[in-house]
């Protein structure tokens, strides 16, 4: 009887050690997915502006609406030069210096919580996936 409460016991502080490790893994994993499916949008924006010579106002323009992120949120766009997108200036994202991250559009995951602000130093932003400077910088908008 012992000796099963022995190793009942080290089954479970193996367990213990492994869980967090294996959530974690999991995590990295979907900002990966994250990572790949934004620089995929971020071509298809790419190849709709040099086709028609213009960004596209929206990802249904380019039939992209329907992919979600790793979370099952959809994929947020804004396009910054031109277009008919109003009130852009409170829904630009903002690095620490409140300095837009982008010149040409901004394209970003909302993260595992669904949900964001402008500000990448603010709370609900910090966990958002983001093309940051212009597609230089893809990641955690806490990163950033």
């Amino acid at each position: 009887m012992v000796e099963i409460l022995i190793g009942l016991a080290i089954i479970g502080i193996l367990a213990a050690i492994s869980i967090p490790g294996f959530i974690s893994y999991r995590y990295k994993a979907k900002i990966a997915v994250a990572i790949t499916e934004i620089k995929m949008i971020e071509k298809a924006i790419t190849n709709h502006e040099i086709d028609d010579g213009d960004l596209p106002d929206s990802l249904i323009e380019i039939d992209m609406e329907q992919i979600t992120d790793p979370w099952g949120n959809p994929y947020q766009y804004l396009r910054l030069d031109g277009g008919k997108t109003p009130g852009i200036k409170g829904k630009r994202r903002r690095d620490k210096n409140a300095n837009p991250v982008n010149s040409d559009f901004d394209l970003y995951s909302m993260g595992r919580d669904g949900k964001t602000t402008a500000q990448f130093t603010a709370k609900p932003a910090r966990d958002d996936i983001v093309r940051a400077n212009d597609g230089a910088y893809y990641g955690l908008a806490g990163n950033h």
